[in-house]
């Protein structure tokens, strides 16, 4: 049985939803947005002030994580983002150790890539129907929804390529990819159960 599954997504795809009905189908701990107030609280930050660098292709901050090992020093005085990025880093792993959780985003896969009961999920879904889930379930105007897309994506991958150095998205990096729009949300969250319960 995995342990560990972890979820990235493309923005408005449903992921979100999707991780958190999976974990409570398999009773399984949720790290999503919960993991911006963990680290808030482990670096003794008010949220609302980091909550702007959350998943954010900060210049300066990745182009330094290019040059290192993931968690590697950069040497001198850490920016809020690696700051960020690092206590996130501990509670993931923190979480790996202790087993049955569902983990959305942060570029957890790729962080607990030598787990063996951990398996790496990607949702993605056609860009209309992800446009009407934007407008739907994310409260976008019409007008602004597939720039929406564009900008969360470009932020998300942007992230997911720098800290990793693998592809967001990518199939050779994840052990399975759905389409959300195709499938429905029920169906995703049965069949990873179904794959987790079987393992």
């Amino acid at each position: 049985m995995y342990q560990i599954i972890t979820i990235e997504r493309q923005y408005a795809s449903g992921g979100n939803e999707i991780g958190r009905k999976l974990a409570d189908k398999l009773g399984y701990e949720l790290y999503d947005r919960n993991l911006l107030s963990m680290a808030a609280k482990e670096l003794q930050i008010p949220s609302m002030y980091i909550e702007g660098l959350e998943e954010t292709h900060a210049g300066g901050f990745l182009f330094n994580l290019s040059k290192t090992p993931l968690g590697g020093s950069t040497g001198g005085e850490q920016s809020m983002s690696e700051k960020l990025f690092q206590a996130e880093k501990r509670i993931i792993e923190e979480a790996a150790d202790k087993g049955g959780c569902v983990i959305v985003g942060r570029a957890a896969g790729y962080i607990l890539k030598d787990r063996e009961n951990c398996l790496n999920v990607f949702i993605h879904c056609s860009k209309e129907k992800r446009i009407e889930r934007a407008i739907q379930r994310e409260g976008i105007k019409a007008s602004g929804a597939e720039d929406a897309l564009k900008k969360n994506d470009k932020r998300r991958s942007g992230f997911y390529n720098s800290v990793t150095k693998w592809e967001w998205g990518h199939p050779a990096f994840f052990e399975i990819c759905l389409d959300s729009g195709k499938l429905g949300i029920d169906l995703c969250v049965k069949t990873l159960a179904e794959l987790a319960e079987r393992q």
